[in-house]
């Protein structure tokens, strides 16, 4: 924190009106300092290095601030598209006003998205996915991974969440819709031998999805999608 240098109190009570003026004008200035031999008025005289040291530990602290309020906030059980993000796999944006419910399963989707395309992304956790989909759509994703299973990706996808809807809340197997622009752009595949297979076609577009949740046994698990457009997303 920043701190106003001190005059000295044997001096205080006898400084001319001027010079009062002039200590005055002198009190904002931060990180100053002050010899008693050299200054006998004790005004503070300006320390670079002070400042600089000053500087650093205000930065600092808005730092601790900023970490202590996302913290605070994850406690909570306040979700953002930062605190649901990674490195490889970014969430962009997320809608506002979500309820409980809603947001069970925003994290559910942002959970399963991650970990297939870390899978993806190391060729390895294939059974992490196992509780994450349906037992059709685990299938699935089983039978495409082995198809390519000698490739590898390379990069940072990015989605957008737009919505989190239920659409049937009173039947027995309760679903939900999740819209997303799923961006690919900035992913590389390679083959085996390391070559750039990437296929803007299929590959590094901006597609435009629909992603449906099921509840079963507990938990929202990933049971197909669609994908609406290719390179049309809204954002």
């Amino acid at each position: 924190m920043r701190t106003t240098p001190r005059s000295t109190d044997t001096h205080r009570h006898r400084i001319t009106a001027g010079l009062l003026a002039l200590l005055l004008a002198a009190a904002p200035l931060t990180a100053c300092s002050s010899d008693s031999n050299d200054n006998p008025l004790g005004i503070g005289t300006f320390d670079p290095e002070a400042m600089a040291s000053a500087d650093a530990s205000e930065s600092a602290a808005a730092a601790a601030a900023s970490a202590s309020a996302a913290a605070s906030a994850e406690a909570a059980g306040i979700v953002t598209a930062e605190s649901l993000s990674t490195e490889r796999h970014v969430i962009t944006s997320i809608p506002e006003g979500l309820d409980e419910q809603q947001t069970e399963i925003l994290k559910a989707f942002v959970h399963y998205d991650e970990v297939t395309w870390n899978i993806w992304f190391t060729g390895t956790g294939i059974e992490d996915t196992e509780s994450l989909l349906t037992p059709e759509e685990y299938n699935n994703f089983l039978n495409n991974f082995n198809a390519v299973k000698d490739e590898t990706t390379d990069g940072t996808v990015k989605v957008a969440v737009y919505s989190v809807s239920i659409t049937s809340p009173y039947s027995d197997e309760v679903q939900a819709r999740v819209s997303i622009c799923d961006d690919q752009s900035e992913v590389v595949a390679y083959d085996a031998a390391g070559n750039d297979i990437s296929d803007p076609e299929t590959l590094q577009g901006r597609y435009e999805k629909i992603v449906t949740m099921i509840y079963q046994d507990g938990a929202w698990l990933e049971a197909g999608g669609e994908t609406l457009s290719v390179n049309e997303c809204a954002v």
